[in-house]
């Protein structure tokens, strides 16, 4: 390769024809490929430099808190987990018909791995995925409220095609996190994709936002069109533990018991 070419490579920021062209030459001249078919090769090689960068951009931007993957997670750990309904969502068909997703369990059955694992599966698909705990959220919207951008803050969590909201259910979260958690989900509502865990009966999300209206809002519209995956089972961190207690309760009773608290109050 001659450094003119080197240089002009270089400057129409062609890094993946770059890296491989060397190679390529010797490989067109042993193999007898005509000019459309080298050219064929060597723009495939700049697009699968491409697609990998911007791959890693968007994971960067995802702020997963472990890169994740279904071919990583231990399935005979936890056998009653239903592995066709999550490789059914890992072709991503909920992202693009904007349906809602809930993993619902007790602590430690693998919930924030398989919500970080499909994030990434949709980032591969060419989807904008950001993941959060219900904590980030929140600290997020009182940051901002302290500094009067709300609607950017606002805005950051409209944008993804899937935003993930992990840990509901962890503790109680402070003052005005239904108000947060509420106004992010009526937004999205049938127009993005939200994908939430909890590791409490959905009943308890009114004490645990502080405020049974909101909740009750919440539960409405993201239960809409939301597909739950239930996991049981025993705790990846407590493997030589004893094994913990499994929710037994439904999404539509569990709905239907934060109505009842409310009308109750």
């Amino acid at each position: 390769m001659t450094e003119s070419l080197r240089s002009a490579l270089k400057q129409l920021r062609l890094s993946g024809l770059l890296e491989s062209l060397e190679v390529r030459l010797h490989e067109a001249a042993g193999n007898g490929l005509n000019h459309a078919e080298f050219l064929e090769v060597i723009l495939h090689d700049e697009l699968a430099v491409r697609g990998d960068r911007q791959l890693r951009r968007r994971v960067k931007a995802a702020q997963f808190r472990e890169l994740k993957t279904l071919e990583d997670f231990d399935w005979s750990f936890n056998p009653s987990i239903k592995k066709k309904q999550l490789f059914d969502l890992a072709t991503c068909r909920f992202v693009r018909e904007a349906r809602d997703v809930l993993l619902l369990g007790p602590p430690g059955v693998g919930k924030s791995f398989l919500a970080q694992a499909l994030g990434y599966q949709a980032l591969k698909a060419g989807f904008l995925v950001l993941y959060r705990s219900i904590f980030d959220v929140v600290r997020d919207f009182l940051h901002d409220e302290a500094l009067g951008g709300e609607d950017k803050v606002l805005a950051r969590y409209l944008k993804p095609d899937l935003l993930i909201v992990d840990d509901m259910g962890m503790k109680q979260l402070p003052k005005r996190s239904g108000e947060y958690l509420f106004e992010i989900i009526m937004r999205r509502y049938e127009t993005r994709t939200t994908m939430m865990t909890s590791n409490r009966p959905l009943e308890d999300w009114g004490k645990l936002l502080g405020d049974v209206p909101s909740a009750t809002a919440i539960l409405d519209r993201f239960l809409h069109h939301a597909e739950i995956v239930q996991i049981t089972g025993k705790s990846y961190r407590l493997r030589n533990g004893s094994r913990p207690e499994a929710s037994g309760e439904t999404p539509a009773k569990a709905a239907s018991a934060v109505v009842g608290a409310e009308a109750s109050n």
